[in-house]
């Protein structure tokens, strides 16, 4: 299994517009973050998990290196438009057979109301060719993969994350449901949010994000969807343990 992650920014992405805090200015370009998202790649398919308003420019970088215009499935943890800002620039991808988008059936309902042109039954010429497939909290298959969603609190917000085989991506979350923990047993690779050292109302700081990551206790894990408010990239990753790395945009894991 080979991880890209395509963004590992907040809503506003880093650098924030209009800042000039030490790391919106930074020329280190790990702290230049897209919004967050991640593409997989496993058995020969590709999973998208969100789809946010970079998307276009993250595909433009990863297109550089590993062409490809096909996805078999897009994952979306939530209707937010940091994580679904960028669905109508899979058109691209559409063009040969529809792109299908896995969901739970009220982030489905946000996605018709906002995109009315794409499910219209007289589509115009060259909208994007999307197929919306509603999800539950229960194993799925994506072109044979096996995906098991994890049920989060994104402050009151139940949304989702998603395991898929040793590896397991949980954004945006504030809390986990206790009864979720063992779908986490035994993972490779944890890849969790991790927002900013304060305390927020939805989102995990870098101390809570700890705290699950020693519950769930994968071999390794990264911390992503950070805020400028997280700090440098350069400095805050002296200061994490060992088995928890600070995630950056175009960075890649290969999970074997």
């Amino acid at each position: 299994m080979k991880i890209r992650f395509l963004g590992t920014g907040t809503s506003t992405g880093n650098p924030e517009m209009g800042c000039r805090c030490e790391v919106c200015t930074s020329r280190d370009k790990r702290d230049q973050r897209f919004r967050a998202s991640v593409l997989i790649e496993t058995e020969g398919k590709k999973i998208l998990i969100d789809c946010g308003p970079d998307f276009r420019m993250q595909m433009l970088k990863t297109l550089e290196t590993d062409y490809f215009m096909h996805l078999d499935g897009v994952l979306v943890t939530h209707e937010h438009y940091d994580h679904v800002g960028g669905l109508d620039d899979l058109r691209t991808f559409g063009r040969e057979k529809a792109v299908r988008i896995y969901t739970e059936d009220y982030v489905a309902e946000a996605i018709r109301t906002r995109m009315p042109y794409v499910f219209e039954e007289h589509k115009y010429p060259g909208v994007p060719n999307l197929e919306l497939h509603t999800i539950e909290n229960k194993p799925f298959f994506v072109s044979g993969i096996e995906i098991i969603p994890v049920r989060l609190m994104h402050a009151k917000l139940p949304i989702f994350g998603f395991r898929i085989g040793n590896f397991a991506y949980l954004t945006d979350l504030k809390t986990i449901p206790e009864e979720e923990y063992d779908k986490l047993q035994g993972l490779d690779i944890l890849v969790i949010n991790a927002l900013m050292p304060r305390e927020h109302i939805a989102h995990q700081n870098i101390e809570q994000a700890l705290e699950q990551i020693r519950k769930i206790n994968p071999h390794h894990a990264y911390l992503t969807h950070m805020s400028h408010r997280f700090g440098l990239h350069a400095v805050m990753e002296k200061t994490l343990p060992k088995n928890v790395s600070i995630a950056f945009d175009e960075e890649e894991i290969l999970l074997i």
